[in-house]
């Protein structure tokens, strides 16, 4: 996806919070599905839409291994290339870097790729036989609502603009019913041992930090698209600052799966 498509550009200054507040929601729910799988010492990962360095640095960190980070903008791991590979890859339209991992990780990023099934494909074609694939993606058609308790103004100005939001992306091609598709998707592809959970934390500061990232990065698009006037966002921010909403996001649907061995080999 052209990065004037994308709505949350990673060079923008807010794309860090975002990523800081993704990293404390989200990895220790992705950590926890790495160890099941046997990650440990040794281990070739590539890590598929990096963003940010948190997840790469642990997993270089378990393995002692080759970590490759890839993202088309690598603006947030450049500075982290002494502790994994960092590498600009596009992986809607480019192959793979490598074939022989033993895991294979994207976290919100296929929804955002118009080449979804290309990607997957490609992820999945550089496993060895035997390793593993986890793709996690957030699915907004499961819960729409910023604040699915709708007790008053303040929550229902919040799920205005998550809605308005969810319609910036369907424009932009996000399928906002991805993350359900995965266990099939998986199974369709021949991978074995699939499994799925999904995880959808609701409140709390790190909860506020990131819708307060997310809106300020979309705010010029909303007031564009006649979504929302610039006083709806800023009234918005002020309730998020007060701390008395109680967010959520997305639930992430996390699915991994493992690259059958060739029983001839």
């Amino acid at each position: 996806m052209a990065s004037e498509d994308y709505l949350l550009d990673n060079r923008q200054s807010e794309a860090g919070q975002r990523f800081d507040a993704l990293g404390t929601l989200f990895n220790p729910s992705t950590f926890r599905h790495m160890e099941s799988m046997g990650l440990s010492l040794g281990w070739r990962v590539w890590e598929v839409g990096a963003g940010s360095a948190s997840v790469p640095a642990w997993i270089a960190e378990q393995t002692k291994a080759h970590v490759l980070a890839t993202d088309i903008d690598t603006t947030w791991l450049d500075a982290a290339e002494d502790r994994f590979e960092v590498r600009r890859h596009d992986i809607g339209i480019e192959p793979a870097p490598d074939h022989a991992f033993d895991l294979v990780h994207a976290r919100l990023v296929l929804v955002h790729v118009p080449q979804r099934h290309e990607a997957l494909a490609t992820m999945i074609d550089a496993l060895r036989p035997g390793g593993w694939l986890l793709v996690e993606e957030a699915d907004p058609g499961l819960q729409p609502l910023a604040c699915p308790d709708e007790h008053g103004a303040a929550e229902d100005l919040a799920n205005k603009l998550k809605l308005a939001f969810r319609a910036l992306m369907a424009e932009r091609g996000v399928d906002l019913s991805f993350g359900r598709k995965l266990p099939r998707l998986l199974r369709a592809a021949g991978l074995v041992d699939v499994q799925s959970d999904a995880y959808f934390p609701i409140g709390g500061p790190v909860l506020n930090r990131l819708e307060s990232a997310t809106v300020e990065q979309i705010r010029e698009r909303l007031i564009a698209a006649e979504l929302a006037s610039e006083d709806e966002i800023q009234e918005h921010l002020s309730n998020v600052a007060s701390g008395q909403l109680d967010l959520a996001t997305s639930p992430m649907v996390s699915a991994w799966g493992s690259k059958p061995v060739d029983q001839g080999v």
